[in-house]
């Protein structure tokens, strides 16, 4: 089971994770998304896609794009389509 904490609050935890370039990609109904909310940062991957990001709100603090998720990745990144990937250096991952 991999864990993903910020400050003592679970934020996903799945026993099945995509793991690409070292980041556990976390299945949707997996992640708690009551704590998350759309940010308007995206990014782009040259052989994953564009990716967009979610906020996080905890114990009354948002802390900002805490995670990303491909909403239509490339062909090659079709195994983590929705799946939620968390930045190492905002949270705990175990």
């Amino acid at each position: 089971m991999v864990q993903v904490t910020l400050n003592g609050t679970v934020l996903a935890e799945s026993d099945n994770t995509v793991v690409v370039e070292g980041n556990h990609y976390f299945p949707p109904d997996s992640v708690k998304s009551e704590l998350f909310s759309k940010s308007d940062t995206s990014t782009v991957c040259p052989w994953k896609g564009t990716a967009a990001y979610y906020n996080a709100c905890i114990d009354g603090k948002t802390v900002k794009d805490i995670a990303w998720y491909y909403p239509e990745p490339k062909e090659k990144a079709s195994s983590i389509k929705d799946h939620v990937a968390f930045y190492k250096n905002k949270v705990t991952i175990q």
